[in-house]
């Protein structure tokens, strides 16, 4: 099986390096795709070429994905594949440009360097080469999670865009503390801070301007800021209700006051 992939970032290298194939790469930056031949092990073909593969994988980011599926599906024999990150789109791109062809998409649901891990599938089409595909990157310790376009990218609203605008606001609001006076609570929302921040922030444009999010973290963060103490506490107890059940606070005694940060009942 000879598999192109269109975009030789490290999410490209990572797809290249999880399926069993003669691998071929093409970017937009001709250094770039011959590095990941280097690295993956492959070969490096023109962007703009008409050599046709078994299979086509879209490893663009997700705001050109749609994009690079209409201008590189006809370059597929069997079937298109897209690891970009987004659902909807490009199932709905793929569809078009490749009617009659097997298409799946793929969402590792974690940084390739931290490979394997669990990856969310749209088996929108599929086929024994889309099944091999999957196979092998299957029996590299990946778990696959089915779902559809729609549940993923609902999913994404929270998971990404809300997750990374709560942390991105927390790392622009705060500031230096002396040694010391750390939580628990604060050490850990460091720690998630610094790693978002050490990452590719053309990454999270991009899921930002992808998926909704942001705003109900904005407005939530507004709604905190104005509640009185009463305000608050409802606001403290819907949160926990979310993201507990009823059960939360119905196993705190009445007139108890529990700090989580410092682990103490008062």
């Amino acid at each position: 099986m000879d598999v192109l992939i269109v975009g030789a970032g490290s999410m490209g290298r990572w797809f290249g390096r999880a399926i069993d194939a003669d691998v071929s790469f093409a970017d937009v930056d001709a250094e770039t795709a011959a590095a990941a031949a280097d690295v993956v092990g492959g070969d490096v073909v023109d962007l703009g070429g008409e050599t046709t593969f078994d299979v086509v994988c879209l490893a663009v980011p997700m705001t050109h994905v749609v994009e690079a599926i209409e201008e590189h599906a006809d370059r597929a024999e069997r079937a298109v594949v897209d690891v970009s990150g987004v659902m909807g789109p490009p199932v709905r791109a793929m569809e078009t440009h490749a009617p009659n062809g097997e298409r799946v998409s793929l969402h590792p649901l974690f940084a390739p360097e931290r490979a394997p891990g669990s990856i969310a599938v749209v088996r929108d089409r599929p086929g024994p080469t889309t099944d091999e595909l999957l196979e092998t990157i299957g029996e590299r310790g990946n778990e696959f999670l089915e779902t559809t376009a729609d549940e993923h990218d609902e999913a994404m609203e929270t998971v990404q865009a809300s997750a990374h605008a709560a942390i991105l606001s927390f790392a622009l609001a705060s500031k230096s503390v002396p040694d010391g006076f750390e939580t628990p609570v604060y050490d850990r929302l460091r720690a998630v801070a610094e790693q978002v921040t050490d990452g590719t922030p053309q990454v999270y444009a991009d899921i930002q301007e992808t998926f909704d999010g942001a705003d109900a973290v904005a407005v939530a963060a507004s709604d905190i800021a104005a509640a009185d103490s009463e305000e608050l506490e409802a606001l403290y107890r819907e949160a926990a209700h979310r993201l507990h059940g009823s059960e939360r606070t119905d196993d705190v005694p009445a007139g108890t006051d529990t700090d989580t940060d410092s682990g103490e009942t008062r």
